[in-house]
């Protein structure tokens, strides 16, 4: 997968992967990372799918509908990925922690919900539940942060509560973050991010 890596101040620190969303790039969200961490490790990843010129994660039906197929078949292609990774940059694979955002945070939502080892802790801003009727994996206190707009027209409310509910099941230890906006990524949701890593930071590692 086209990536870019960047070494913090340890190869032992956590490493943050940036998942971008619809039409984004792996140099989207390099400001967020900085402002989350700015002694991690980051990792950002292109999606492999090219939809009308714009790089998605995974495939679609239409807006809103997702393929699950593919969907599952991307989640598995991004976790190989990130164990080839940490061979080839020599990262800890254990302390990996998603940032994303739409399109990206729906993927990261799908590694966890498929994978018990697969992320130490995730941000995701403005996710929808991306499968559903999954057995879910073994999430003990697996730190969660959900940032949802209340007036989101392309991630309702209720995906972000479902979401929330669900890995919440697993055993995540989930922090779901309100704003009053559509589905833009703002200021204090950044902030309001950045601050629930600094609590759970040392969870993370």
């Amino acid at each position: 997968m086209k990536h870019l890596f960047k070494k913090g101040s340890d190869l032992t620190n956590t490493t943050l992967l940036l998942l971008h969303g619809t039409g984004g790039s792996e140099e989207d969200l390099l400001p967020l990372a900085e402002h989350v961490d700015p002694e991690a490790n980051v990792l950002s990843v292109r999606g492999n799918i090219n939809e009308n010129g714009m790089s998605r994660y995974f495939k679609r039906l239409r807006p809103g509908v997702f393929d699950e197929e593919d969907l599952k078949f991307r989640t598995r292609e991004l976790k190989d990925f990130l164990d080839d990774a940490a061979d080839e940059h020599g990262f800890d694979r254990s302390k990996v922690v998603a940032v994303g955002y739409s399109n990206g945070a729906n993927i990261a939502g799908s590694l966890l919900l498929h994978y018990s080892d697969a992320l130490a802790g995730a941000i995701l801003h403005h996710p929808m539940v991306p499968l559903r009727g999954l057995s879910l994996p073994d999430l003990k206190d697996r730190p969660v942060f959900i940032g949802a707009g209340k007036n989101d027209p392309i991630c309702p409310a209720e995906e972000s509560e479902e979401l929330e509910q669900l890995l919440s099941e697993a055993g995540a230890d989930v922090t779901l973050h309100w704003e009053n906006h559509g589905h833009q990524l703002t200021g204090t949701e950044i902030d309001a991010a950045a601050d629930w890593y600094r609590n759970n930071k040392n969870r993370l590692d």
